[in-house]
């Protein structure tokens, strides 16, 4: 038995305790969480700073881990992804390399499981051999009916490379997925079938939703895929796709960037459970912009973290993208943005019951925030990963 200590102890799963003290085994299962002075101080390994359970990157793309600095910043979405479906294959030698690279910084960065979107296998061997979970979402595109079928299962043979237990098939995105898409594919998977989807990422999405106009229709042209089945369906694309999403299903809508207050009531008229990912540094390299995050708190909506891919941003560190969104939005509490971090995450990915919260019988790491001896997170705060 080991005992750790440090000015804040933030459980989760209750109230965070100053001077806490964390008991884990040699396994890395939690023991009990205690209050100052229940333990023989002679026994007790004290640190500065404030212990957290290890953070949940609820969103992902390792396999675009060699394209850091590639693609210019504040592009918009449509070029942005024009130009990585252009550019991705010419740094395919470096690409094993840096996927390695980046789950070791990520683990290194006190992260202990990912929610990663995929379009191959290549990921698989370095999954395998990682100390940190993975949910593998094998992402399907399919604009044109014909295509439909075949695409899904492609999607089926790529996830039969991962963890069974932890991968599941998803739409991509509104913009890449036909209305025949969503259908079919809400009946060739199962309920435990995690969805995890980008939503609203630029309001070039919502564009071509409402009225069939914007850069997506260039961007279409640019890449040769023929848009003869859509149309216009005059309301923004998380009203247009949403219906077809099986209701049953874990959903995960992803960015979130240009979803407004109307798009949050039609959510809650349906009256389903969804997470909302904000991976702000990552839109903030992209749009130069980041989600409402007030309007989500309105309504109480659950809300995760994530940092996307290394194609749109210089690190894969939760603790960086919780300084932006506080920084952005100073009036918000750690002791509630420390759980989207956390164990909503965990949540998210069916992952609570080993990880996201300092709880007895959980396995979730200990992480070390350096410099932050209060309930307030700073920019000069460090992540130090203990267990």
């Amino acid at each position: 038995m080991k005992y750790y200590a440090a000015d804040v102890v933030f459980p989760i799963a209750g109230p965070a305790i100053k001077k806490g003290v964390v008991a884990m085994d040699d396994q890395g299962i939690v023991k009990g969480v205690f209050n100052p002075g229940e333990i023989d101080d002679s026994l007790v390994e004290h640190f500065k700073g404030a212990l957290i359970p290890g953070f949940i990157n609820s969103h992902c793309h390792l396999e675009l881990s060699n394209l850091i600095g590639v693609v210019p910043r504040n592009t918009g979405l449509p070029t942005f992804l024009s130009t990585v479906i252009n550019e991705r294959g010419n740094y395919d030698t470096k690409l094993e390399e840096a996927m390695a690279e980046a789950d070791k910084r990520m683990y290194e960065n006190g992260i202990q499981a990912v929610g990663d979107h995929v379009n191959s296998t290549v990921t698989a061997k370095i999954k395998e051999e990682s100390p940190i979970t993975y949910h593998t979402f094998v992402e399907v595109m399919a604009m044109n009916k014909d295509d439909v079928v075949s695409r899904i299962d492609n999607a089926k043979e790529i996830e039969f490379h991962f963890d069974y237990k932890h991968s599941s098939i998803t739409p991509h995105a509104p913009y890449s997925g036909s209305k025949f898409l969503f259908k079919t594919l809400k009946k060739a998977i199962s309920e435990d079938n995690i969805i995890s989807i980008h939503n609203q990422e630029s309001d070039e999405e919502n564009k071509l939703f409402r009225y069939k106009k914007g850069e997506f229709l260039e961007f279409f042209d640019r890449m040769n895929f023929v848009m003869e089945d859509f149309r216009a369906q005059a309301r923004n694309s998380l009203q247009s796709f949403l219906p077809y999403i099986p209701s049953k299903n874990t959903l995960i809508l992803v960015h979130n960037t240009y979803t407004s207050i109307k798009d949050l009531d039609f959510v809650d008229r349906m009256g389903r459970s969804v997470y909302f990912c904000f991976c702000p540094k990552a839109n903030l390299y992209i749009e130069n912009r980041i989600p409402k995050i007030d309007n989500f708190l309105l309504g109480g909506h659950d809300v995760i973290i994530g940092t996307d891919s290394l194609a749109s941003n210089d690190t894969l560190d939760i603790l960086e993208e919780l300084k932006v969104i506080h920084q952005e939005f100073p009036d918000l509490d750690f002791n509630e943005t420390i759980k989207w971090a956390t164990l909503n995450g965990a949540k998210a990915l069916n992952l609570d019951h080993e990880l996201g919260s300092l709880e007895v019988g959980k396995k979730p790491g200990l992480v070390l925030l350096e410099g932050m001896d209060t309930f307030k997170l700073n920019p000069k705060v460090t992540v130090r990963r203990i267990r």
